[in-house]
């Protein structure tokens, strides 16, 4: 089995690698280093269940640290004053870094379900929905370097399973116990199953990725609303109710504004149904190319 030290310095490299992968495919500098570093760090994330003290410290204290940072688009998004926000970080370091770590260091066993596929899974899950929310294919791109440090970690550890000295390879007891989809406790396999479903909902019920399925399914979409309602997921999404009228008059009729739809919406003001007024630099006479027009929807 490989020691801490060896799983941050193969995580480390492979976010080196993950960050210039980025910067090479046109990812914005911050973004990249920024899910690098999470690459890197996540090569602890296994190790959270581990009977020795220092990984678990260490990853639990990278993830206090971390988390209400990535959480910070989030706080914007509801608003919240700056020391509502302070206040919010300090309530959510406590309860990873001493809460978090007290209740997996008594309910988990090392090389248990932490150390398989669905909870690689889950933790990508989870930096998908911390991890802003304003670009949705940045996001994706964060989440997947998570994925990438906890894979890491649980084929190293198969690695250093195979006892390769002598003439022919032994393998140790503990092959196969990392790269796993289940384990032997029925029990853990249902929490962590029921988990990775839970967190596969929470992304579903995301306004960016329902719009985005919409786009490509309309039914699948209508399905995943009845779905939310049935679970009581009752929240308007931002995107309901958005005019969708075009924004190019046809010829000879007076310009008309109509703002575009966006994944923030835009609110109705006043009991008129107006709306905000047009943004700077904002062209009514603007003609958009004629493939995108369709006179034959317009009131006669």
């Amino acid at each position: 089995m490989a020691d801490f030290k060896t799983h941050v310095t193969f995580s480390g490299v492979l976010g080196c690698g993950y960050t210039a992968a980025g910067l090479m495919t046109g990812v914005p500098p911050a973004t990249a280093f920024v899910a690098g570093g999470l690459c890197g760090v996540s090569g602890m994330l296994p190790d959270i269940d581990s009977d020795s003290g220092r990984p678990r410290r260490e990853a639990m204290s990278f993830a206090a640290a971390i988390v209400p940072m990535l959480l910070v688009d989030r706080f914007r998004q509801l608003e919240l004053s700056h020391d509502c926000m302070v206040l919010f970080a300090a309530v959510l370091y406590v309860g990873i870094r001493f809460v978090g770590a007290r209740l997996i260091g008594r309910w988990s066993v090392h090389r248990g379900m932490f150390h398989s596929i669905p909870a690689a899974l889950i933790f990508a899950g989870l930096a998908f929905l911390i991890a802003g929310a304003t670009d949705l294919q940045m996001r994706y791109f964060k989440a997947f370097g998570v994925f990438i440090g906890v894979i890491s970690h649980l084929v190293l550890d198969e690695v250093y399973s195979v006892d390769m000295r002598g003439i022919r390879p032994k393998l140790k007891k503990s092959f196969g116990t990392a790269v796993k989809f289940w384990g032997n406790d029925s029990w853990a396999n249902f929490s962590t199953y029921a988990k990775l479903v839970a967190v596969f909902l929470a992304i579903l019920s995301e306004p960016m990725v329902l719009q985005r399925i919409e786009m490509r399914n309309p039914r699948l979409a209508n399905r995943i609303r009845e779905y939310r309602e049935d679970l009581g997921f009752n929240g308007r999404d931002p995107s309901d109710g958005v005019a969708t009228q075009p924004s190019v008059a046809p010829p000879g009729a007076a310009a008309t504004y109509y703002p575009p739809a966006n994944p923030q919406g835009w609110a109705p003001q006043g009991s008129t149904g107006g709306f905000s007024p047009p943004p700077p630099g904002f062209a009514p006479n603007a003609v958009a190319p004629p493939a995108q027009n369709n006179w034959g929807d317009w009131p006669r």
